[in-house]
């Protein structure tokens, strides 16, 4: 494990909210990830699901977690089937979790193998009325691979069509939109990691060095400070390239004259970082770069100082194109007379097409309610931008922001963003 483990304790508290939650009689099942297949006899690196982490700590293939308060047997309100070793996959992938392993690592007394699993569930709906089933509800989701989930609901309503079903999602989303300090603790190291590889990397960049060398500099990094890797796809577009918003190609010769858009950020123990940067190749930023980058600055200090309990997603998203108007304004972008003129979509759309932010944890995109207020304990991105397809300057700049009862911190906030600060770091 390249990563600290969290204490029991945030898992057995976790479990108790979600236990308050439940109706009477219910019963909750959670199933890890499947090993996805590339070709041949290849597979894709295992990602554990980050609901039955959130509640079980357990970062392992062929697990499941099932909830029950009102068991009768007490031994069963909690229980946890894990995949059993033996000699073959202790010589060819090494040793799995013990029962012992899996009790220390998540406060469950009850554990027993994963081929238990068919055997002692059948047993547990006989006192059971409603059964909680979880599926990856995200309204940026799109459903084109059966998962486990789906396996399990349609096997289970086959099998007991007569009980109740609800879902998961609703009151997971609420939970994990809210950290505990165990969780802001990992996000911050996944700060400081991503932090280090952006220090790194702006003396290596020049003109002719790849967008991929510098994607090959931050995985370097990563690894090197216990993260597994990106917490998602590293953006790393240069010239034009700014201006896609999710460019991953990462394959162009960077350009003298160009600026580079960097959006990448480390995973730590399953939870994200996020963060974006732009920097000219050259080392120094042509006036016009300077004019959009002072802009794109001025909104994300402007939008920051919004950021406190109360406020939702929506009204900073409107306070923002309120403010990146002015700037298109002043850029010479749009004229005071197209201002004036009615239109179904506001002009600085065209501009600054995505939203200025986004829940973060243990997804990169995190789960929440959608339209609540923001809450202490939430954390969630900053990412104003101006992107100017006709002169290839596209501008983005992203920290993440943790909400706190006298409004926030950046937890991003000693990664260099201002101009001097980026140029005279490339100069070093």
């Amino acid at each position: 494990m390249r990563y600290t483990p969290i204490d029991k304790s945030f898992f057995i508290k976790n479990r108790k909210k979600l236990t308050s939650k439940l109706a009477s009689e219910s019963l909750a099942v959670f199933q890890s990830n499947d090993i996805y297949p590339t070709n041949a006899d290849g597979v894709m690196p295992f990602r554990q699901n980050n609901d039955i982490f959130y509640f079980s700590g357990i970062d392992q293939e062929d697990t499941i977690l099932v909830i029950f308060p009102d068991a009768p047997d007490p031994r069963h309100r909690e229980i946890l089937f894990i995949l059993e070793t033996n000699e073959h996959l202790a010589i060819w992938e090494g040793n799995k979790l013990s029962k012992e392993d899996a009790k220390n690592l998540s406060g469950i007394e009850a554990v027993y193998w994963f081929h238990e699993f068919d055997k002692i569930f059948k047993q547990l709906m006989f006192d059971a009325k409603c059964i909680y089933c979880n599926q990856n509800e995200h309204g940026r989701a799109e459903k084109k691979v059966e998962t486990r989930d789906d396996r399990f609901i349609a096997t289970c309503k086959q099998l007991f069509p007569l009980h109740q079903y609800d879902r998961l999602a609703p009151i997971i989303n609420e939970l994990r939109s809210k950290k505990e300090k165990q969780e802001i603790d990992h996000i911050s190291i996944a700060c400081k990691i991503t932090q280090s590889a952006f220090e790194n990397i702006l003396p290596i960049i020049k003109p002719g060095i790849k967008e991929y060398e510098i994607e090959a500099s931050i995985i370097y990094d990563f690894i090197r400070n216990g993260s597994r890797g990106h917490a998602y796809q590293p953006i790393i577009a240069s010239g034009i390239n700014s201006c896609v918003l999710h460019y991953i190609q990462n394959d162009k010769e960077c350009k003298s004259d160009d600026i580079i858009l960097m959006d990448f950020g480390a995973e730590y123990g399953n939870y994200s970082s996020d963060l974006t940067r732009v920097v000219p190749v050259n080392g120094k930023f042509t006036k016009r770069q300077k004019d959009v980058y002072t802009s794109v600055l001025r909104v994300f200090k402007e939008t920051k100082k919004l950021i406190k309990p109360g406020i939702t997603l929506s009204e900073l998203n409107k306070a923002a194109g309120e403010f990146v108007t002015e700037e298109i304004l002043r850029l010479k972008l749009i004229s005071a007379k197209e201002l004036k003129k009615n239109s179904a979509t506001p002009l600085y759309r065209n501009y600054f097409m995505h939203g200025i932010g986004h829940h973060l944890g243990l997804d990169v995109h995190d789960v929440h309610v959608k339209n609540a207020p923001l809450k202490s304990g939430m954390i969630i991105t900053l990412e104003p931008g101006i992107y100017i397809r006709d002169e290839a300057i596209g501008i983005r700049l992203e920290n993440d922001i943790l909400v706190t009862s006298n409004g926030n911190i950046d937890l991003m906030e000693g990664i260099p963003i201002e101009i001097e600060e980026i140029e005279f770091l490339m100069k070093k």
